[in-house]
């Protein structure tokens, strides 16, 4: 082994990229039980499918792109890894007592994850050839640059962001959550809103789908943050902690401003609001106090819940508030590093509120417009280009009827089965009134929760 190689260390990191990686499915459940039942098996594909996408990209060049030594002004890595040549089984990651395969592995789950999480926002009407391709596209040309601007750090010789503007992002409020929901809004505005929208009811089809979602994501978070310290150590202690405190606070924050919006606590909203303070919580959890990370959650909680309505009041179509909770989520807690930043732990940066000023303020707010801007922008075109040569969207009919069977050739229920039971339950009993609806209404804390305003 290496002089300065830490077999703890490595493990930990190896375990917080399997933890990481289990946020994929994770996702894919809490997306899945979002849409309505005809469109499920889509929404778990399209999450599944960057799995294979970006491994294949990050082996090839994706890796070498986002932490290969810097080629370009902090812009991009060059190419000494390409095809994760020129490593070696034993050679450390920079001071770090871990192999840069391992850092590797673990960059990679981060990468999966992101273009993931962009899905949400285009639910229900997208071609899955075309999802594919953009999630190919869109992670070479923003993801793995972005990447480098931020976590690449080399004693001065590393991304831009994070090197020379001296920006903080712990874990990825910026590369990750703010870079995915900016190419989510963008998407929004390609594809254009869902039949239906603003006067369809489109509840979630499985709430006990999305709480195992949440429930998933929140456990593998713990790897996301707490693995970012990259070593075994107080540090890493302190995201996990910061983690688990702001993710509660959050999910009260929500609750809170949906019994006052809305007059119930529901269990989408008790899920949502724990993705958003995980959202919240990640540039900031190494940097922050646990007081610190309290206020962060309430405030994430309250802010992401109240932006989520404001789609109807623009006009585009988010389905699954991936802009509401990832974009102004990871902003937020990005911003907010500038506010709570304690300057005695992950960095000796302060804060306003700890005798900083607005120095650290000032350059958090270039790094969420900069990658913002960059994604947006780029996932705009991209979307453009592929709506304008093989189609984005897929056609009326087959969204009206369910993306399952047109994309798929399977369903995720089986509905004539259902159908027939049903049929054979009901046979004995009258006919239901002509004024009442067919089916089972939905409770109260759903339609709270989905009430459209005008």
């Amino acid at each position: 082994m290496p002089s300065g190689f830490s077999g703890g260390d490595t493990a930990f990191v190896l375990i917080s990229a399997a933890l990481v990686m289990l946020m994929t499915p994770g996702l894919a459940f809490f997306y899945g039980g979002m849409v309505r039942a005809k469109s499920a098996l889509n929404m778990l594909v399209m999450s599944f499918i960057a799995l294979g996408i970006v491994t294949v990209l990050w082996v090839l060049f994706g890796f070498s792109l986002s932490f290969g030594p810097d080629a370009f002004h902090g812009l991009i890595g060059n190419l000494h890894y390409v095809g994760m040549r020129n490593i070696g089984m034993n050679k450390l990651y920079l001071g770090y007592g871990i192999p840069i395969f391992a850092l590797s592995a673990f960059q990679l789950m981060f990468a999966v994850i992101t273009p993931a999480l962009i899905s949400g926002a285009i639910a229900d009407r997208t071609r899955f050839a075309a999802w594919g391709l953009f999630v190919a596209l869109w992670t070479t040309l923003v993801y793995f640059p972005v990447a480098h601007w931020v976590f690449y750090s080399d004693n001065g010789k590393g991304g831009w962001l994070v090197d020379k503007v001296g920006v903080l992002d712990f874990a990825g409020g910026t590369a990750v959550h703010l870079n995915a929901g900016m190419a989510g809004l963008a998407l929004c505005l390609v594809l254009g809103k869902r039949v239906g929208f603003k006067k369809d009811p489109m509840r979630p089809h499985s709430l006990p789908l999305v709480m195992l979602g949440s429930g998933l994501l929140w456990f593998g978070w713990f790897g996301f943050n707490a693995g970012s310290a990259l070593s075994a150590d107080g540090l890493a202690g302190v995201a996990f902690m910061n983690t688990q405190i702001a993710t509660a606070a959050a999910m009260i924050g929500w609750l809170a401003f949906e019994r006052i919006k809305h007059g119930a606590f529901t269990t989408l909203g008790a899920a949502s609001g724990a993705v958003a303070g995980l959202v919240g919580i990640t540039p900031a959890c190494a940097y922050i106090s646990p007081l610190g990370s309290l206020a962060l959650g309430l405030i994430v909680g309250a802010l992401c819940a109240y932006t989520i309505s404001l789609k109807y009041k623009f006009g585009f179509d988010d389905s699954l508030d991936v802009v509401g909770v990832h974009a102004v989520g990871g902003a937020t807690g990005a911003l907010l590093i500038g506010l709570l930043a304690t300057g005695s732990l992950g960095s000796p940066a302060k804060g306003l509120f700890y005798g900083g000023g607005l120095d650290q303020l000032g350059k958090q707010a270039i790094g969420v417009v900069s990658v913002g801007a960059y994604s947006f922008v780029m996932a705009y075109i991209l979307g453009k280009l592929i709506e304008k040569t093989m189609g984005f969207r897929v056609p009326e009919d087959v969204e009206i009827a369910g993306i399952d069977l047109a994309e798929h050739a399977e369903s995720a229920y089986d509905f004539s089965a259902v159908g027939a039971a049903l049929s054979k339950a009901l046979a004995p009993t009258a006919p239901l009134a002509e004024d009442e609806p067919d089916g089972v209404a939905a409770a109260p804390a759903a339609e709270a929760e989905t009430k459209v305003e005008a």
